[in-house]
């Protein structure tokens, strides 16, 4: 089984032994745990931030690396939820991956200089 496969059918586990069947949701159930996750999400990214210094006028801080870690793979948990809400698999989101991954390689080569987001249609 691919990793990425892995990932997503753990959290699917993880999903349903907390009480969170995605299989039988409706758009409003979605609308629901789309925003329960952005904001577990937001939280893991504070969780994230405290572990950098980023108190400039503060010299006790220090650089957590190993919780650093943690909350980046805390922050996956979410996202995959949230990627599973949507009817997502991680086929889907390595294909989408794959074009967006060329769009912003083009956007780049373009000069991105304008925001346009019609080359993201397709995706």
């Amino acid at each position: 089984m691919d990793k990425l496969e892995n990932i997503f059918q753990l959290q699917d586990e993880l999903n349903l032994r907390i009480g969170v069947n995605m299989k039988d949701m409706n758009d409003e159930d979605r609308s629901k745990w789309i925003l329960n996750y952005v904001r577990a999400m937001q939280q893991e990214l504070a969780e994230l931030t405290d572990s950098v210094p980023w108190k400039w006028w503060a010299k006790y801080q220090h650089f957590d690396k190993q919780n650093a870690k943690v909350e980046i793979v805390d922050l996956f948990h979410f996202l995959v939820s949230l990627a599973q809400v949507m009817g997502m698999t991680a086929q889907d989101i390595h294909e989408a991956y794959l074009l967006k991954n060329k769009v912003n390689h083009e956007r780049q080569d373009s000069g991105y200089d304008s925001k346009d987001e019609s080359d993201s249609k397709h995706i």
